[in-house]
């Protein structure tokens, strides 16, 4: 018995449909050094990145120094709350955009994931891409 081929189309895509592969992770990548979405300043290559673990212990390396601060992540919500920060010497610029960012990141309240970017929102929204390297 031979079948036609628009006979077995709709068989084939619903086969197709169903081992496609699953919707991308939309969970909090815990663990994962997380690159703000910036170019670096002038004269450096640095840019801030964040780490946070599990059990929400943060770490936060900015345009200058370096913080330490726990994270509180329920949903999709997130407050980060600076404990120390690593005073370097370093250019006033740098060092206004480390405060910059620090205040940024304490107010924060809300995360999404999409794909390998995260975008806080708060007063002044934040993008962070996933190191994938």
């Amino acid at each position: 018995m031979v079948f036609a081929w628009p006979v077995w189309r709709p068989l084939v895509l619903i086969l197709l449909a169903v081992t496609a592969p699953a919707a991308a992770d939309d969970s909090f990548p815990f663990g994962t050094t997380l690159m703000l979405d910036a170019a670096p300043m002038r004269g450096s290559k640095r840019i801030p990145m964040l780490e946070i673990a599990e059990n929400g212990a943060a770490s936060i390396d900015l345009w200058c120094a370096s913080a330490t601060a726990k994270a509180d992540i329920s949903g999709d919500s997130i407050t980060i709350a600076l404990w120390n920060s690593f005073n370097v010497q370093c250019a006033p610029e740098r060092q206004a955009r480390d405060a910059e960012l620090l205040a940024t990141l304490a107010g924060i309240t809300k995360w999404r994931r999409k794909g390998e970017v995260i975008e806080f929102s708060g007063a002044t929204p934040l993008r962070f891409r996933l190191m994938t390297n």
